[in-house]
């Protein structure tokens, strides 16, 4: 029997929960922010597919032109994220999910699909061991750690733009860059206040809201970056305890 998944539309956005945080009775702020996002994205071509349950099973892909990342690349699909969490593990819904997205390529011509990778696994990227099973190579890496993955139709690759490459800043204090795209961030933010604040420690808080701004970003970038020190840290959502130990260096 074929998974029953769901393709979110702007008609059907309002009433489905979204898979990264369950819906509850309750407005979660995080999640109504990237209802607003998807809004505004969905009828660029993004893509948030799920399986029709409350659990975490989705992907998330959008075309690499109208894609919020420093990547260059003619005619691709860019992976934002590919989750599937809990007691729908081992059932083949990656395996699906991926293939729909790989279907779409091909349905539009496209030249491939790439994602976000990095030289070891990172949390909070899609499963990249999972990915080259599936044909995905390296395209392009940044001296910092990060790489692209690309499952390419044609033989071309895409690419990091070069400032993304460099991955540094003029600024020395604490730097996130954000987007509304992950719900996770709202309570993200309320805690980098927080530490900053007990430690003394200034921050600066960069709203990604438009798709220049994303393209234009200094490191690579997934719906969040950290620098410090004017250095690139990571595109982790960074939990209280990374934190403190990063700033008390």
């Amino acid at each position: 029997m074929e998974p029953d998944f769901i393709t979110l539309t702007p008609e059907t956005l309002p009433d489905q929960h979204l898979c990264c945080i369950i819906r509850s009775k309750k407005p979660h702020p995080g999640v109504e922010a990237k209802r607003r996002w998807l809004t505004d994205r969905l009828p660029e071509g993004h893509v948030f597919r799920k399986l029709d349950v409350k659990e975490k099973v989705f992907i998330e892909y959008a075309p690499l032109e109208t894609a919020w990342v420093p990547v260059e690349g003619d005619n691709y699909l860019y992976l934002y994220c590919l989750w599937v969490a809990g007691a729908c593990k081992g059932q083949g819904y990656g395996r699906a999910l991926l293939e729909s997205c790989l279907e779409d390529a091909r349905a539009q011509g496209r030249s491939g699909v790439c994602m976000l990778g990095a030289e070891k696994q990172k949390a909070w990227l899609s499963d990249q061991a999972f990915a080259r099973k599936h044909g995905f190579v390296t395209a392009d890496e940044t001296d910092y750690g990060y790489t692209l993955l690309a499952r390419s139709l044609d033989g071309t690759l895409p690419r990091f733009t070069d400032r993304a490459r460099a991955g540094t800043i003029d600024a020395k204090e604490l730097t996130v860059y954000y987007s509304d795209q992950c719900p996770y961030m709202a309570n993200s933010l309320d805690m980098i206040h927080q530490v900053c604040g007990e430690l003394g420690v200034p921050c600066s808080l960069v709203k990604v809201d438009t798709l220049e701004q994303a393209k234009s970003l200094p490191c690579v970038f997934n719906n969040c970056a950290v620098f410090y020190g004017g250095a690139f840290q990571t595109v982790n959502l960074p939990d209280a305890a990374w934190l403190r130990r990063l700033l008390k260096r």
